[in-house]
């Protein structure tokens, strides 16, 4: 069974943690359930070893909140286990967010205390959004910040994300997103082609070719079908025989050839060899098999024209999580702030901008809380929020996902040269607090 929100529309209410209900139901109790109150998404610190983040999901949170409300069947599932009360459960069927949202854009880069997500309106309306939003940018925020790694890392040859074997069937349709936001060509997954707009792509897998009663029976029911310039999986038993077979039965025309096991670098190299002594000097070479960013970058003197990734991004290379969270940083226009050891937080609404060199490199982000004391702009400072919701209408003609793709080509490309690097290492620009 699928989540709700698989189905466009669904009611997304019943997608967070049974404690946001009881403490809608405790500030009803006690009348502070209006007050206004102002919270904020950020990331405290990177995961371990990453030089920045990458923003993404922001358009499926704003989907999401707008199906967020309580229909006659959540309400009945929370009458029947005694979540909350009557006098709750009249105010949960009556919801709808209406106050406002500003945040980052999809595509833009974080980096530690980024206001990423600023939820103003009263405390019912927005503590209720508290697990939703962060279910979807911790996942999805992660997912865009390996997969921009392994974009660079590929230097312009293009990545197949194939990832929807590796994970939960609707996390995956999101990683495609997600990947393709950062910089990944295509998908394999026909859900996020539909809902999205991805360029899907897929030939056959080794259970074709061991349908058939040899591998060259096998390439010339793919041929027949798919044309010469279709890619032939020459693994399935000794690559050298064939690739020899898939010249023999497509001709020198042929699409490409992938490598799906092995130690794909060398193997490379030998079927480029094998390749051009064969006359098919324009048959490209796809790699695939349990790659990473940092496969990817030990490739790259390779002779190989594409990768296809599948378990290291649908997981986030190691950072399954952006490690975000959501905190009240203001009430009735007064700063506040946790205190707690390694989680503090820092009180009143913050702003944020990010200052850059003449030649375009970005040296820092200045986060400030609004007040009247704003830090001097500059002529090549860029303003990091934009408005998402007003009155708990989205804004109209926000960034599409192609957007998204452009807007972190030019971020990545503003970062100074070392905060490109795989390697561990401090955030790629200082965050600075004024």
């Amino acid at each position: 069974m699928g989540f709700p929100e698989a189905a466009t529309g669904a009611s997304t209410a019943l997608l967070t943690d049974h404690y946001e209900l009881t403490m809608l139901a405790s500030a009803l109790s006690d009348g502070t359930a209006d007050r206004p109150c102002v919270f904020e998404v950020f990331a405290r610190r990177l995961p371990d070893g990453r030089r920045y983040g990458v923003v993404a999901g922001t358009g499926r949170v704003l989907d999401a909140i707008a199906d967020f409300r309580f229909t006659d069947a959540e309400l009945s599932q929370l009458e029947a286990t005694a979540v909350v009360d009557d006098a709750t459960l009249s105010w949960l069927a009556d919801y709808s967010f209406s106050g406002n949202i500003d945040g980052y854009a999809e595509g833009e880069l974080y980096f530690p205390g980024s206001p990423i997500l600023t939820v103003t309106g009263g405390f019912g309306d927005a503590v209720v959004l508290e697990t939703l939003i962060l279910s979807i940018l911790n996942h999805d925020s992660a997912i865009a910040s390996a997969a921009a790694r392994m974009s660079g890392a590929a230097h312009g040859r293009p990545i197949i994300e194939m990832g929807g074997r590796r994970t939960h069937e609707w996390a995956a349709v999101a990683a495609a997103r997600a990947s393709y936001l950062a910089g990944f060509a295509t998908t394999s997954n026909l859900e996020a082609g539909r809902r999205y707009g991805i360029p899907t792509r897929g030939t056959v897998a080794h259970a074709f070719m061991l349908l058939h009663d040899s591998e060259e029976e096998a390439f010339r029911a793919q041929v027949d079908k798919m044309g010469a310039d279709t890619t032939l999986l020459v693994d399935t038993y000794d690559i050298t025989k064939g690739i020899e077979t898939a010249v023999r039965v497509a001709g020198t025309e042929l699409g490409a050839i992938r490598i799906d096991s092995g130690d794909v670098g060398p193997l490379a190299r030998k079927a480029r060899e094998q390749l051009d002594s064969l006359g098919a000097k324009d048959t490209r070479i796809v790699v695939s098999g349990d790659l990473d960013e940092h496969a990817i970058a030990a490739l790259r003197a390779e002779p190989v024209d594409a990768y296809g990734v599948g378990t290291s991004v649908v997981t986030g290379s190691g950072a399954p999580t952006a490690g975000m969270v959501y905190k009240l940083v203001e009430v009735d226009g007064r700063p506040v702030a946790k205190r707690s050891a390694h989680k503090e937080s820092r009180g009143g609404r913050k702003s944020a901008l990010r200052r850059h060199r003449e030649t375009g490199t970005a040296v820092e982000e200045v986060i400030w809380t609004d007040g009247p004391a704003v830090p001097e702009r500059g002529p090549n400072d860029h303003e990091l929020q934009i408005p998402l919701v007003r009155d708990g209408r989205t804004v109209d003609d926000l960034p599409t996902l192609d957007d998204a793709r452009q807007r972190l080509r030019r971020a990545l490309v503003s970062l100074p040269w070392e905060g490109l690097k795989l390697s561990h290492g401090e955030p790629a620009i200082p965050t600075v607090f004024v």
